[in-house]
């Protein structure tokens, strides 16, 4: 194998998943949702509402996700600009998350989804718990 080889292996291996069916840019709820569509995006942002956190800590606060997960996701976050990431140059290398103005003007949103969770608390609690 040569080097050219094995750097385009890696390159390709760093690349972000593309999507298949492109986004509507006509509907903006599509456009909204895309942004926080995974499991763990809006749960980030609920974390990081009121304070900074480095990654162990989000990891910490999320114990269901999976660290490759979290890191991912946190990147096509900063990626957005819903979240930022500060690297601190000193050793050993710290890093850490805040919420951008942008990620904010999705608190709202997030308030409404938590609080009608909690009014809809029966129907989650009649869907769950016949799995155990």
């Amino acid at each position: 194998m040569t080097i050219a080889y094995l750097c385009a292996i890696f390159q390709t291996s760093q690349t972000m998943y593309k999507r298949k069916i492109p986004v509507d840019l006509s509907c903006p709820l599509r456009l909204t949702i895309s942004l926080i569509d995974s499991k763990w995006k809006s749960c980030i942002l609920d974390e990081l509402r009121h304070t900074t956190m480095r990654p162990s800590e989000l990891h910490k606060a999320l114990p269901e996700a999976t660290p490759r997960v979290l890191d991912l996701q946190l990147k096509e976050m900063v990626d957005d600009g819903l979240v930022t990431k500060t690297i601190y140059p000193e050793l050993p290398p710290r890093s850490e998350y805040a919420i951008s103005p942008l990620g904010m003007t999705l608190i709202p949103i997030i308030d409404a989804m938590l609080q009608w969770g909690v009014e809809h608390q029966e129907l989650f609690e009649k869907k769950y718990s016949t799995q155990e």
